[in-house]
């Protein structure tokens, strides 16, 4: 059975950090891109970050402009988890927090498409707030 577990939401103050984890039973999360998607009260979710596999012929990642230069995307493969570090967060930044894995390797220009993923996580709230 494939599940994602998101974790490392919380409260926060503007300017602080978290770092969110995804991390998988059922496959193995570096034969895929893997994206993050946020989606905040009243707002349709939209995609924040996206990270290739290792063998993909692209290898890079993606940000969305909203979050470009504070929030950076990684693998460790040996724990087979995707972490988001999330810094110098602004209220805007509040939202529920998924991942979910894209049916390719590449996550290309078009990683925000939704309809490329094949599964996601339960979601894990990040609130940010003095």
């Amino acid at each position: 059975q494939v599940q994602f577990v998101e974790s490392g939401g919380g409260l926060v103050q503007p300017g602080g950090s978290l770092r969110l984890s995804c991390a998988a039973s059922g496959l193995i999360l570096d034969y895929f891109a893997i994206g993050w998607f946020r989606q905040a009260p009243g707002k349709e979710r939209e995609g924040v970050s996206c990270i290739s596999s290792s063998s993909a012929s692209d290898g890079r990642v993606y940000y969305a402009d909203s979050v470009k230069g504070r929030f950076t995307i990684s693998r460790d493969n040996d724990k087979n988890t995707v972490y988001l570090q999330m810094n110098s967060l602004k209220p805007e930044d509040a939202a529920v927090y998924y991942c979910a894995t894209d049916h390719f390797t590449d996550c290309t220009g078009n990683y925000y498409l939704e309809d490329r993923y094949d599964y996601w996580g339960p979601g894990t709230q990040v609130t940010v707030s003095s």
